[in-house]
């Protein structure tokens, strides 16, 4: 099936347009369905066709990937009327890539189980390089069946890929991966305010934390971005945001206590009241010192140096 695979492809934004070049580079034939023509322009000057419907989408393809941006999206896309649940037939495969709920994600599920259709979980982690390079991971969860058959698709922007069971598992992961990304960026930004009170630099702190007992490739990922105080956005802070949201519905709705991740829920939401909503997510480091003064000490001292 590999070989004469049809890929159709919702939503072409900054991960799916890397994913979807990724899968033309494999040889694979790829339909996209995009409304936004700035945002399908590349891939499609790299040989993709234009889907102007879903309609056309499903009827190109032998799978359909989704990448898109939440849970209103994914609804809008499946269980509206004449949308991928009326539309794809048994033997055609859904893979849904998004950061979703585990709710809404199996209410699609079972959706397409009564239409007889296989559908694919694979939530990503990674950035837009990782995709461009093809070294994404993928975690995946639906039928076994299904996912061996979407495996070489997956490989063409992933270096590995987790099978994790029949159900919402990857939906689950997903959720745990980007709960330690959004902590990571808050005890971070408090640990640097700290050092920077001690007299030392961002540079010099992170050399060292990127050679220590806690580094991370997130961390060493996000280090230029830190010392060179860039903040745009790769993942900003309303996305994160929106998946704390989606941590924290899970969360009540299984009775997980989660009392971390709701305070920093609401330093996002700080973020967001100070006007930061589409910097990245690495932007609270800014805001911790803020909260520590040195926006005003620095301030002061740029004032007397000017009075000198």
């Amino acid at each position: 099936m590999s070989e004469t695979l049809k890929v159709g492809w919702a939503g072409i934004g900054k991960m799916g347009a890397p994913m979807s070049r990724r899968v033309l580079e494999n040889g694979y034939a790829l339909s996209v369905y995009e409304p936004l023509p700035e945002n399908r322009a590349s891939v499609v000057a790299q040989g993709a066709n234009v889907a102007h419907s879903l309609e056309d989408l499903v009827e190109a393809s032998d799978i359909v990937i989704l990448t898109i941006p939440n849970d209103e999206v994914l609804r809008q896309l499946t269980l509206a009327p004449s949308t991928l649940v009326e539309l794809l037939k048994p033997g055609q495969i859904l893979v849904e890539m998004s950061t979703v709920s585990p709710e809404l994600s199996a209410e699609v599920a079972e959706a397409l189980h009564r239409k007889g259709v296989d559908y694919v979980r694979a939530p990503v982690s990674g950035s837009t390089i990782t995709a461009s390079s093809g070294l994404l991971s993928v975690m995946v969860s639906g039928p076994e069946q299904a996912y061996k058959k979407v495996e070489p698709v997956l490989a063409s922007f992933s270096a590995k890929q987790f099978y994790l069971g029949e159900g919402e598992q990857a939906r689950y992961l997903k959720l745990v991966l980007n709960a330690l990304v959004g902590a990571t960026a808050a005890l971070l930004g408090e640990a640097l305010t700290l050092g920077l009170k001690g007299n030392l630099t961002v540079e010099t702190m992170l050399n060292v934390i990127c050679e220590s007992a806690v580094s991370s490739p997130l961390i060493a990922y996000k280090r230029d971005l830190l010392v060179n105080r860039n903040f745009d956005p790769a993942f900003s802070v309303s996305q994160m945001m929106k998946d704390f949201d989606l941590i924290l519905g899970a969360a009540k709705s299984d009775h997980v206590p989660m009392y971390l991740a709701s305070m920093i829920r609401q330093q996002y939401e700080a973020a967001f009241a100070d006007g930061l909503a589409e910097k990245d997510f690495f932007v609270l480091f800014e805001q911790y010192e803020r909260l520590a003064g040195l926006g005003r000490e620095k301030a002061a001292a740029s004032h007397t140096l000017k009075a000198i």
